[in-house]
């Protein structure tokens, strides 16, 4: 039978992919009808590669047992979020022997893990006073305003909890929500690009052989990766803040007050 067979359970307790009462071959109709898919989404998932072809004898194409596996696995695949793309050259990465299914499970799993341990939170309106820390008027509509909580009726959503927290931390400091909200917008729109970048280099070293374990990588660059980001940030504004001194600007910011207040 053509294609390699895989055996194997994405989740605990899940049910074997192999049902010792099934029929050796399936027609496509059978197969389709076993796997709980139309007969197009069979012939889909042939052409792109994902579904090894069938037997052919005379003018009709049969299918085996590997057939439904592969399509059961597909299926699972597809719950993990992965495009039909993506399974189709994992598969074809398996069946070549070039990874196993249990190597990449370790490697998904560590991409899927939380760095930043920041999830989204909704809350009452006394609970999102209590995260702000703090009760000054006008703060609930500088947060929805400035995006960092969005209120539907007397819920509000938070979507980073730790970045509402940093921007209070900056307000307390005399930063108003406008300038930490920019600050903050910035900051990711530069980060982005960099963290990419990395993503590019690491992918493009792990194909090159360079790197042979992508799931060890991944578990320690986390801590050493944000450890990286504080020190190579901590230095680029060291640097902008001694060459703001050298320039003199730094005279033209003391005793400033703000427009529209007397001294």
């Amino acid at each position: 039978m053509p294609g390699a067979r895989l055996s194997i359970e994405l989740q605990p307790g899940s049910p074997p992919m192999t049902e010792p009462s099934s029929p050796s071959e399936y027609t496509i109709d059978e197969l389709a009808s076993a796997a709980h898919v139309p007969s197009r989404t069979v012939r889909f998932y042939q052409a792109r590669g994902a579904l090894m072809p069938p037997e052919i004898r005379g003018r009709l194409a049969y299918y085996g047992a590997a057939h439904l596996e592969r399509l059961r696995l597909i299926a699972q695949l597809q719950d993990r979020g992965l495009r039909i793309d993506a399974i189709r050259d994992l598969l074809t990465s398996i069946d070549r022997g070039e990874v196993t299914l249990a190597e990449w499970l370790g490697v998904e799993e560590q991409v899927q893990a939380s760095w930043a341990n920041d999830r989204p939170r909704t809350v009452s309106e006394e609970d999102l006073y209590a995260l702000a820390g703090g009760r000054r008027p006008g703060l609930l509509a500088d947060l929805i305003r400035n995006r960092l909580v969005e209120r539907t009726g007397d819920v509000y959503l938070v979507r980073s909890p730790a970045l509402l927290g940093l921007a209070m931390k900056l307000e307390a400091s005399g930063v108003d929500l406008d300038t930490a909200t920019e600050a903050s917008a910035r900051l990711n729109k530069h980060m982005k690009r960099a963290v990419e970048d990395l993503v590019s280099l690491f992918v493009k070293r792990a194909k090159q052989g360079e790197i042979e374990d992508m799931g060890k990588l991944l578990e320690s660059l986390r801590p050493t990766g944000l450890e990286a980001v504080r020190v190579i940030f901590g230095r680029a504004m060291e640097r902008s803040l001694r060459q703001l001194v050298e320039s003199g600007k730094v005279t033209e910011l003391g005793g400033r007050k703000k427009k529209g207040r007397s001294g």
